[in-house]
């Protein structure tokens, strides 16, 4: 038996063994990305909150979910923003839609998510370009346009600091393949 730092998991065939208890995770995740194909083993990552797959020492990849909703003043604001995240949206518009002035609108946005609103914006439009980028073949200007970033150019950009690979890495990693369960 041969320990091997640098994974967080092995799959030997018959025998597959973990690094720890959040690594058992990643192996289970592996295991419904074996079985099921990766689009299912996203799903589930999604769900649990964990990234769906995870080297040794690998930026992680955890999805930023939408606060939940109940009577809270941004209650409606959410999915107002997220049906236009394609456009250009300010704190202002953000604002006005949630009639707040924008300094209240940011303490009651820092409240609900512990970000600003325009930090929530960017990376409920990160999070949005790595759907796509799981799920289409659009090209990075596409996904751009489709997700307010506007160029390719700044979507890289925003996308490597908040993932910690760019867009192409990401779709390689996390694109079902052909032939997969769920491709």
């Amino acid at each position: 038996m041969r320990v091997d730092p640098d994974v967080l998991y092995v799959d030997n065939g018959s025998v597959l063994t973990s690094a720890g208890k959040a690594a058992a995770l990643d192996l289970c995740l592996h295991l419904v990305r074996r079985d099921h194909g990766s689009a299912a083993a996203n799903a589930v990552a999604r769900r649990l909150v964990v990234p769906p797959h995870r080297d040794g020492g690998q930026a992680q990849f955890v999805a930023a979910p939408v606060p939940a909703t109940d009577d809270r003043p941004l209650a409606a604001l959410f999915p107002w923003v997220l049906e236009r995240i394609d456009r250009p949206l300010t704190v202002a518009d953000l604002a006005r839609q949630a009639r707040m002035s924008p300094r209240n609108l940011t303490r009651h946005f820092r409240g609900a998510t512990g970000a600003t609103p325009l930090q929530w914006l960017n990376t409920q439009r990160i999070r949005r370009a790595q759907e796509l980028l799981e799920t289409t073949d659009h090209a990075v200007d596409a996904i751009a346009a489709a997700t307010g970033m506007g160029t390719a150019t700044t979507l890289r950009r925003h996308f490597h600091r908040t993932v910690g690979v760019p867009p192409a890495t990401y779709r390689r990693t996390f694109r079902a393949r052909r032939g997969e369960p769920g491709a």
